[in-house]
């Protein structure tokens, strides 16, 4: 299939389809003509991209754990690369929680201070 009939299939634009390309993470066939051609593998690779990208991974996280993604959910082998990354990002996106959350009472503490200056004229 072209990249347009792949981008209605799958609701991805085709921007984002070769953008996905050139992070490595499609492989189409080229025609004679220089188009790409994509097989049915394809539908399903978007859709766990998609997924991956929608769980907070990089396309470059999402392109190491390729060889160990397999149906749509996707599933996740236990591949060691695996377990090794999703403990990293969830490490990762804990300290990023800790950090908003202290953000957040650092903000409460000015707008509670502002207010109150606010009222006290």
């Amino acid at each position: 299939m072209l990249i347009g009939e792949l981008s209605r299939r799958t609701g991805v634009n085709p921007h984002q389809l070769r953008y996905y390309e050139a992070q490595g993470l499609l492989v189409p066939d080229r025609g004679d003509n220089g188009y790409r051609a994509y097989g049915d593998d394809a539908v399903l690779a978007v859709a766990q991209i998609r997924k991956l990208l929608d769980a907070g991974l990089s396309t470059r996280e999402i392109g190491y754990l390729q060889p160990c993604v397999s149906g749509a959910a996707p599933d996740l082998r236990p591949c060691p690369e695996t377990l090794d990354l999703l403990r990293a990002r969830i490490a990762a996106l804990d300290e990023q929680i800790d950090t908003l959350v202290e953000s957040r009472g650092t903000l409460r503490e000015y707008l509670v201070a502002t207010e109150r200056r606010l009222a006290d004229q």
